[in-house]
């Protein structure tokens, strides 16, 4: 494999200074491994916050600017093993929750609806600030959770710094998934399909953690991952609301299952795609095999100061755990943006 490169877009003259300064971020982070291998990020703090008490780890001084870091399907908080205590040895506070229906993330009530719709995942990441008193925060996050991430840029940008956002501009709508896609771009989505079976969902509550290591070949396809990082992160899809979650959250995207009323009015304003203004660092590996749209396709949605950043060498659905020095530095020049 290549050496991992950046290709900038928009690059403010002053990075390239930044960058030089910041050369040593790895080695300010090496306790957090051993034997060559990122130690794991442990979820040790739990808060009520909303429906959900969310298990998340914290890295850092307690009074540093604050960065929170959501994790995609089928991955968890330890996406970011590498990258949490780069930016925790930047002085950075760091909070890494596990979204609903992973880790150690639990529903307060058993009657709450296990809802997997892109509002309720955006809003567990309002209340978990309101929870912890935090009333801004630079957002960065992947798959599902660079949605999540978007939703709450848009729709919430006093609370955010700045956003770094895999695979840029993620928001969408029931009424945007009804239109047909091309043959080709619609074979990625496979598993939605699958998903909206009751056979699909069967065989994923049977076979979850076999499904899931196919998503991370399919998704990362020049990513040698060993098996050890894998069950690390495997182990998170074990929460008893996981399949329900992930089983709503695909049906909902293709109309077939209904969301909380309460969350209308947020999916009423997200369906009209609105711009992001808070500055942006958006990301995307050289060597994504998941489904995602070409940076050229959603530089406009951001109207505040951007930048795209294209990781090349090979890497593919997960930058922060493949890129992870990469990633820390986007976050770190976001924050400076």
């Amino acid at each position: 494999m290549q050496p991992i490169k950046y290709r900038f877009t928009r690059l403010a003259p002053w990075l390239l200074a930044v960058q030089c300064a910041l050369a040593g971020v790895a080695s300010a982070a090496s306790p957090a491994t051993h034997a060559g291998t990122p130690l794991p990020l442990v979820a040790d703090k739990r808060i009520d916050a909303g429906d959900l008490n969310i298990g998340y780890a914290e890295l850092g001084p307690s009074r540093g600017e604050v960065v929170i870091l959501l994790h995609g399907w089928p991955y968890d908080i330890n996406s970011y093993a590498e990258v949490a205590p780069q930016l925790a040895a930047r002085g950075y506070r760091v909070i890494v929750p596990h979204l609903r229906g992973y880790g150690s993330t639990r529903f307060r009530s058993a009657d709450t609806p296990r809802n997997g719709e892109p509002a309720a995942l955006a809003s567990d990441v309002i209340a978990l600030m309101d929870a912890l008193k935090i009333q801004r925060a630079t957002i960065a996050g992947f798959d599902w959770g660079a949605r999540s991430a978007g939703i709450v840029a848009a729709l919430w940008p006093e609370r955010v710094e700045a956003l770094v956002s895999v695979s840029g501009y993620l928001i969408s709508s029931q009424e945007a998934g009804k239109t047909p896609l091309p043959p080709q771009a619609e074979l990625q989505w496979w598993y939605q399909y699958y998903f909206a079976t009751d056979r699909g969902r069967a065989g994923y509550a049977q076979y979850t953690h076999d499904f899931a290591k196919q998503i991370w070949q399919l998704a990362s396809p020049q990513w040698k991952f060993d098996d050890a990082t894998f069950d690390r992160s495997a182990a998170a899809l074990d929460n008893p609301d996981h399949v329900a979650i992930v089983v709503h959250n695909y049906r909902w995207r293709l109309g077939l299952a209904e969301g909380e009323p309460k969350y209308a009015a947020l999916e009423q304003r997200l369906a009209q795609a609105p711009a992001i203004t808070v500055p942006t660092i958006t990301i995307e590996g050289d060597a994504n095999g998941a489904p995602h749209p070409l940076p050229a396709a959603y530089a406009a949605k951001f109207t505040g100061k951007y930048e795209h950043r294209t990781f090349t060498g090979g890497v593919g659905h997960n930058p922060p755990q493949e890129a992870p020095r990469e990633f820390a530095q986007a976050v770190i020049d976001a924050t400076r943006l």
